[in-house]
């Protein structure tokens, strides 16, 4: 039956086949239609190659009237977006977990070195440095909390919607079933949207996602930022830290090391906060009863959580683990440092501490 070669078709394009004959550019006009006919029409010749019949031959099966029957770009496509934002979130969670855990081991590794705390880069009061990684894993447990929660309207689909909300063309019995079916298929806690003509046309479920990713890779920046600061030198600099070498780091200066993976931090952050500007501009440029941008902004979005998906386990297996303490030089600077004398204000008063201080 058409029906069932329908979705035996569909099934080997979710089992990883036939996505060579997805030829179009993810940016693109027309709001995703281009993306959607391309879909329909490889289900329907495919469907039609499994009964035996000619490729092309629509009379029989058209990638319109039966593979697209009962709805429109407008509601299958940021639904189908929905659940590939939603997977891919899942992914890029468990890696987040996964370094939260070793910064904790980190914290916990040099839980016993004390090193010099420092304001505005200048020497201020001791800090181990156990609690600065603790830090990081704390911001890092923020970020994944927010994350998480940006997640909530996305599970809320306009499917059954059709081109403006008001569900033309689609039977109210199909409306009521396809969500409970899709919410089966994708293991996915998804439900219809109560308005689908607010959910048709307005585009904040995926700036609200792309804030928390800005968010979280603001932080990750600063703590890259910290990480390539305290492990500088290794001669001349502060050197309190010491990153793995993981490449030659000058093809001029021999013996160079780089801290190439931080810096990949740091440029994945340039990129998201780049991408959450061209998504909240893209939202913006919706009008009336539809967002013709979503194209580029699910491309950004997609994009964001990819690299930092990346990104992070790359960092995580090829930095952060063999992160070593510089001990003796830590010591150097604690024994250096004049901030330690703030530890007396108490018992001398401020005026008498900043005379030591300046003595010393």
């Amino acid at each position: 039956n058409k029906g069932g070669v329908i979705a035996e078709a569909a099934q080997e394009i979710l089992d990883g086949k036939w996505h060579d004959h997805f030829i179009v550019d993810p940016i693109q006009g027309g709001a995703g239609t281009s993306m959607n006919m391309n879909a329909n029409e490889v289900i329907a010749n495919r469907a039609l190659e499994l009964l035996g019949m000619e490729k092309g031959d629509y009379h029989y099966i058209s990638p319109n009237s039966h593979v697209n029957m009962a709805q429109s770009t407008n509601d299958a496509f940021p639904t189908a977006i929905h659940i590939a934002t939603l997977n891919a979130l899942e992914g890029l969670l468990q890696t987040m977990g996964y370094m939260h855990d070793v910064f904790e081991l980190k914290a916990e590794q040099f839980d016993h070195v004390i090193k010099m705390g420092r304001t505005h880069l200048q020497d201020a009061v001791p800090i181990r440095l156990g609690q600065e990684f603790k830090a990081y894993s704390r911001v890092l447990e923020r970020d994944m909390k927010r994350i998480q929660q940006s997640r909530q309207h996305l599970y809320e689909v306009n499917m059954g919607a059709t081109a403006v909300g008001t569900g033309l063309n689609a039977d109210p019995e199909y409306i009521e079933a396809v969500v409970k079916h899709l919410a089966a298929i994708s293991e996915l806690p998804l439900v219809g949207a109560e308005d689908l003509v607010d959910a048709t046309q307005n585009t904040d479920a995926y700036t609200e996602v792309s804030a928390a990713l800005k968010v979280c890779m603001m932080n990750m920046s600063k703590i890259a930022n910290d990480l390539r600061l305290m492990a500088s030198g290794p001669r001349v600099g502060l050197a309190e830290i010491m990153l793995p070498a993981r490449q030659p780091g000058s093809s001029i200066m021999p013996g160079k090391v780089n801290p190439v993976m931080p810096e990949v931090i740091n440029q994945i952050a340039f990129q998201v906060i780049g991408n959450d500007h061209t998504i909240c501009l893209a939202s913006e440029a919706g009008q009336l009863e539809l967002n013709v941008m979503e194209p580029v902004l699910v491309f950004n979005l997609l994009q964001s959580i990819s690299i930092m998906n990346n990104g992070f386990r790359a960092f995580t297996d090829n930095c952060l683990k063999g992160i070593e303490a510089n001990e003796d030089r830590l010591k150097e600077y604690v024994e250096k440092s004049v901030g330690i004398i703030t530890a007396v204000n108490p018992h001398i008063g401020y005026e008498a501490a900043a005379r030591v201080a300046k003595e010393a």
